[in-house]
């Protein structure tokens, strides 16, 4: 039952800590990565993105890597059983090194013969603090199905990225990114019973509306999350702006509005605004910041990794003691209903113009409209914009 970790003070439970403090099958604990080169980059747009999780009522450990260059999607997967030591961050050719925590990671996956297509040595570095963001807990039909925590940080990237045998430097000057850890409840692993969610009366309420976007501009970094259901109540909302000067507090930038059109025939993002309304207060107007928000490269985040498309390869599924796989396909080849179902982490350019500055930045744009939405006409679970 125990572990080396269990030699220092950091029990919350009266359990050795390898057992967490619910016995839901959903806790998880994991990390996630994206990287890039910058905008302005010579070669084929790329967007790299690195996950991996512990389940521990699950008893599985899983990761994957995704890299979207140009018009191909290749994904590097592995799976085994979780050992007795939850400080062992790894799985087959896929690993983590926490170097300095809250600053300085080292992400690095391995060539195998499985997956031979990619391979990396990267390290990142923060450019921000991390930024603690609101707690997201959602009830359905009784049940809790989220009940998480996440922390979110930008920075910098070095290193090498190896793709079809090509190895391409990646450097602090230009490379970005952000990070994020979260653990807590949500939906992983095989499907449950539906239960009640089947009676096709309440059918027609169910979606998964989710912005969440880390933007990275030269002198700060803003985060905003909105989840709403169908009618646009807001399940969890969040905006802050965090500064590279570190010496100054994160700024909460009130409520964020969103307005989005979309590609036709699709459910993905063309063009947004967001807006953050600071309350105003002694007869002032509210304060409003205004980020134009321009998709360079749309990544489909939930193709072969794990998000609950595919039925054979699911975060927490158990897949043997250890199974190491590799995919590939053209994005134009992608089903339509994957891209449809998916959140889509989009590679983006922001601009916000303050105080007559104009900053112009980049990052995540993560966008899933899945399910009916009032605000943007789709009655139904299959409609498209026109």
């Amino acid at each position: 039952m125990l572990s080396p970790m269990d030699d220092f003070p950091v029990h919350q439970i009266a359990e050795p800590i390898r057992h967490v403090g619910t016995s839901d099958r959903n806790f998880y604990d994991r990390y996630y990565f994206n990287c890039h080169p910058g905008l302005d980059y010579d070669g084929e747009p790329l967007f790299l993105i690195v996950g991996l999780g512990q389940y521990p009522n699950l008893g599985v450990t899983d990761g994957f890597a995704v890299l979207r260059r140009g018009d191909d999607h290749i994904v590097a997967r592995a799976s085994k059983a979780l050992g007795h030591d939850r400080m062992d961050v790894s799985v087959g050719p896929l690993r983590i090194e926490v170097i300095e925590g809250l600053h300085r990671l080292r992400v690095v996956l391995e060539p195998t013969a499985e997956a031979p297509d990619l391979s990396f040595d990267l390290v990142f570095t923060s450019d921000t603090p991390a930024a603690l963001e609101a707690r997201h807990f959602h009830r359905q039909l009784e049940r809790v199905t989220f009940d998480t925590q996440r922390f979110v940080q930008t920075g910098r990237w070095e290193g090498t990225l190896t793709v079809d045998g090509e190895t391409i430097p990646v450097t602090p000057d230009t490379w970005r990114g952000n990070r994020d850890r979260s653990w807590g409840v949500r939906p992983v692993g095989e499907a449950e019973p539906a239960g009640r969610r089947a009676d096709p009366a309440l059918a027609g309420d169910q979606n998964f509306f989710w912005i969440y976007a880390v933007m990275q501009f030269d002198d700060f970094s803003i985060v905003t999350i909105v989840q709403e259901d169908r009618r646009g109540r807001r399940i969890v909302e969040d905006a802050t702006r965090v500064w590279t000067d570190r010496s100054r507090e994160p700024e909460w930038l009130g409520r964020t509005e969103h307005d989005l059109s979309f590609v036709s025939g699709t459910r993905e993002v063309a063009a947004g605004t967001l807006e953050f309304h600071r309350p105003g207060g002694y007869g002032r107007p509210d304060d409003v910041l205004t980020v134009t928000c321009e998709p360079v490269l749309p990544h489909y985040l939930g193709v072969g990794t794990g998000y609950g498309l595919e039925q054979d390869w699911r975060h927490g599924m158990w897949q043997g003691e250890l199974v190491v796989q590799g995919l590939r396909e053209k994005v134009p080849d992608i089903e339509p209903w994957k891209k449809m179902f998916c959140p889509v982490d989009n590679l983006t350019r922001f601009t916000l113009t303050e105080n007559g500055v104009t900053h112009t930045g980049s990052g995540l744009f993560e966008v899933a409209v899945i399910g009916p939405c009032d605000r943007y006409g789709f009655d139904g679970a299959g409609d498209v914009a026109p």
